[in-house]
């Protein structure tokens, strides 16, 4: 936005004053006065509040539609006009911030009620139970260490450093007793 005029004299806080006075009678040669003695501070507001140019521009856009249309509630005698103008400005602003909040909660909440709500299949659930089970007992057929090289791996997550160092064993030893126990545990489960 080009700043045509900026308010700063006490000239300038009557032409406001008087700018909006005339937008209450629908004058809109003094909408355009308006515009031009603060168009510059109230995008700058906006653009503080919101860091998006574009959204900063449709808030000024909008508040100054506000003005437009509610000037007729402006009274100098409980402030300038700039500050007036500004209030909107602000107000629109922090809205719009708390809206965009408000979508991004309601987004994530919807996400994790989805996640909550959304019934396992039962069918699933049989069959992912009746695989443990088979696992379970196919590890009861490895060594101790092979079995418990897979836990740590594979439960706990661990890297093939973290298991040696648990198993305090080197760490061949330790990929070596992964890698066995994992073949032993595919040939128990009729893998290839």
């Amino acid at each position: 936005m080009e700043e045509v005029g900026a308010v700063g004299t006490s000239a300038d806080v009557d032409l406001v004053a008087d700018a909006l006075r005339g937008c209450a009678t629908g004058d809109q040669s003094a909408m355009a006065t308006l515009y031009d003695l603060t168009s510059s501070k109230a995008y700058g507001l906006a653009l503080r509040v919101l860091r998006n140019p574009a959204q900063a521009e449709e808030v000024t856009q909008e508040s100054y539609l506000d003005a437009w249309q509610g000037s007729s509630n402006f009274h100098s005698t409980r402030g300038s006009g700039l500050a007036w103008l500004l209030t909107i400005v602000h107000r629109r602003a922090v809205d719009r911030v708390r809206s965009a909040q408000a979508a991004s909660r309601r987004d994530v909440t919807y996400g994790l009620e989805e996640l909550a709500v959304t019934p396992a299949d039962p069918a699933e659930q049989a069959i992912a139970t009746v695989e443990a089970e088979r696992v379970r007992e196919a590890l009861t057929q490895l060594s101790d260490s092979q079995r418990r090289a897979l836990e740590l791996a594979y439960f706990e997550g661990r890297t093939h450093t973290e298991v040696a160092a648990a198993l305090n064993v080197p760490l061949g030893t330790a990929k070596t007793r992964i890698r066995d126990g994992l073949t032993r545990l595919r040939s128990a489960l009729g893998g290839d």
